[in-house]
């Protein structure tokens, strides 16, 4: 599949997505498409983006419409920690999950959004962002360093996912804060005007 460019980086990454495990993995076939050709970066990161956000949209409106019965293959304590980020977090633990690399466990974070009923708009937004933050980092990483770039990932990618999950888990409590603030301001100063 690879050597069809990126109509083959899509349909892996598409297939990926629906639970049908390719070889290789999205993640080594755009590292040596845009180590190959660096000049194309950009379409294989979009390609890679949406065959995955179309695959995992799919997978979530199978999971919907399947139920509970979709999270049989995963242990009970995996189903109770990914609701219980679901119930906390609700969309941003999607997006947390789809920047992380493998082996972190995205497939359950799909299944659970589709059964506890996510919205499909925001969910289709977090995988999109999310891949595409990871899928550029991938892609140009190869552009530059060509094949010793899946080394440099494996070694550095962890801390790299850690730390952006935690800057967005950050940046979403003070959007929250800065929220929960403005109307208690608004009203400090109609109070004060009166």
């Amino acid at each position: 599949m690879a050597s069809f460019g990126p109509f083959g980086l899509l349909t892996i990454a598409f297939l990926d997505s629906l639970m049908i495990p390719m070889p290789g993995g999205v993640d080594g076939v755009l590292i040596l498409l845009a180590a190959a050709k660096p000049s194309w970066m950009l379409i294989y990161v979009a390609a890679a983006m949406i065959g995955s956000t179309v695959g995992s949209v799919g997978l979530f409106r199978i999971s919907r419409r399947a139920g509970h019965r979709a999270l049989k293959r995963f242990s009970e304590s995996k189903q109770k920690r990914v609701k219980d980020l679901i119930d906390r977090y609700d969309v941003l633990s999607v997006l947390v999950a789809s920047v992380m690399p493998p082996p972190f466990p995205l497939k359950i974070f799909i299944v659970s959004a589709g059964v506890f009923r996510l919205n499909l708009v925001r969910f289709t937004i977090a995988i999109a962002v999310g891949r595409t933050f990871r899928y550029l980092l991938e892609a140009y990483l190869a552009a530059r360093y060509g094949e010793q770039a899946k080394e440099l990932l494996a070694h550095y990618y962890p801390g790299i996912g850690i730390t952006l999950a935690v800057l967005i888990i950050i940046a979403f409590v003070v959007k929250n804060v800065m929220r929960r603030a403005a109307p208690a301001k608004a009203e400090t100063i109609s109070e004060a005007e009166s």
